[in-house]
């Protein structure tokens, strides 16, 4: 049985210097697969935009700058645990959200309470060798039946 931790945390997606707009953002983390956090965008007029990427890289963003690539999370400043900031990018093109690192830890928090960290593999494992179990069974009955 998978199980999931959501949340929903109130951004500003920065259009510019002088533009920002707040949007709701649902965090979701799952269990089918333990290693990624999912992040879901409600911009206005616009379908939800979904970004997947690892659970570790938003942890350890929340209290210094990491990732490369297409995501990047740090904090906004690097003294003090207040804001975070979300680059996400596609070629040429980014985004840039800032979230208080509050909600972002007790989400967070919750994902470590389901699965704590460094203990993915574990469920990872299981996942394969119930699904493998579940295969046998089902091609046992119906070869049987």
């Amino acid at each position: 049985m998978h199980e999931s931790v959501q949340a929903e945390v109130m951004m500003s997606f920065l259009v510019s210097e002088e533009l920002s707009f707040r949007i709701p953002v649902e965090l979701r983390y799952e269990t089918c697969d333990p290693y990624a956090v999912r992040l879901t965008f409600h911009l206005p007029g616009d379908a939800p935009v979904t970004w997947a990427f690892g659970r570790e890289l938003l942890i350890d963003g929340v209290g210094r700058a990491c990732g490369e690539g297409d995501v990047r999370v740090a904090p906004a400043d690097p003294d003090a645990l207040g804001d975070v900031l979300i680059r996400l990018q596609v070629g040429g093109d980014h985004a840039l959200f800032r979230s208080s690192a509050a909600p972002l830890v007790a989400f967070l928090d919750r994902t470590d309470k389901l699965v704590p960290l460094g203990q993915e593999g574990a469920l990872s494992d299981f996942d394969a060798s119930l699904g493998e179990a579940l295969d046998r069974i089902l091609a046992e009955e119906q070869s049987a039946g």
